[in-house]
């Protein structure tokens, strides 16, 4: 097993248990780019230099500080710093380092989404702590509640919900760091203009009948990153010197009028809503790979930029 992102105590009352908190998300993506030199091909490389050394000497390069010589500070005048040392951050007296003291229980369906920040799988410490951990999580299972209290990793103080997972077998829970109040936009900035308009039955009625046909279980496996597999397949035909696969969209015609209830209707019935705005189906978003004369223009500009060489291997 990987090691637990943080470990400590749930304190619920006079109830406490220890537990180990790991990142319950990964990135997936395989395709990663570097910036390179248009002009060479080269890797560009980023070094912390020192401002004045670039303000004195615009024209020259500047030697690259060691990262030992880099430590945190705050600005409390203009140009002046206090300069805080890492240790100085790992002593600071924050309980919730090392505590989650549960302040209060929320219904689950209160837990709104757009407070949701980052999940974690909660286990128990160890096996002596199983026991009021299998307690606590049943609990909350059983009332449907989700306990708040407060985290503090990751340089500040998270809030944090704990619920019980639905899968009694593998019987864990999961914490999920939230969003302070004053981090959230007001929503009204952006709804304000948004028109009002009358809803009408007919409409609604079918609007419904379509959520009802078109529901389904939440299957995640289903949902695949198609922007991934695009970029794999532009970064393949760069290779190759082939043709570069493009997005085709046709544009809207003007004046187009859709209706909104024959589009309902449609839909109901099993045909695309897309086809209704004008009698004909809409063509989908496709993807250029036959190779045509304009293709074959263009395939003569696609060429693999190669790194200069530079002789010797240079240091960063």
């Amino acid at each position: 097993m990987a090691r637990p992102y943080w470990s400590g105590q749930v304190q619920i009352s006079l109830v406490s248990f220890g537990v180990k908190l790991f990142v319950a998300t990964e990135a997936k993506n395989e395709i990663r780019f570097h910036q390179i030199s248009r002009k060479t091909g080269e890797r560009v490389r980023h070094q912390k230099v020192a401002a004045s050394a670039v303000e004195d000497n615009p024209g020259e390069a500047a030697e690259a500080l060691d990262k030992n010589d880099i430590v945190k500070g705050y600005e409390y005048r203009k140009g002046e710093y206090v300069v805080i040392e890492p240790k100085e951050l790992e002593e600071l007296r924050v309980p919730s380092k090392h505590t989650i003291e549960v302040s209060q229980f929320v219904d689950v369906s209160e837990l709104n989404p757009e407070y949701m920040e980052k999940p974690y799988f909660i286990v128990p410490e160890d096996d002596s702590q199983a026991e009021a951990f299998a307690v606590v999580r049943a609990a909350l299972k059983k009332t449907k509640k989700a306990a708040l209290g407060k985290i503090a990793f990751g340089g500040r103080e998270h809030v944090f919900a704990i619920t019980a997972t639905d899968d009694d077998k593998l019987g864990g829970m999961m914490g999920y760091t939230m969003r302070y109040q004053e981090e959230l936009r007001e929503p009204e900035e952006y709804f304000k203009e948004i028109k009002k308009v009358a809803v009408n039955a007919d409409s609604l009625e079918l609007a419904m009948e379509l959520i009802k046909r078109k529901a389904a279980k939440f299957d995640p496996g289903k949902f695949k990153d198609q922007y991934e597999a695009a970029v794999r397949e532009l970064v393949e035909a760069k290779v190759k010197n082939a043709p570069v696969p493009k997005d085709e969209v046709e544009a809207p015609r003007r004046g187009q009028v859709i209706n909104l209830m024959d589009a309902l209707r449609k839909s109901v019935g099993g045909k695309d809503a897309e086809e209704s705005a004008g009698g004909r189906k809409k063509p989908s978003v496709s993807v250029k790979t036959a190779a045509s004369p304009a293709a074959s223009k263009e395939k003569k500009g696609i060429s693999l930029v190669k790194a200069k060489s530079t002789g010797k291997r240079r240091s960063a």
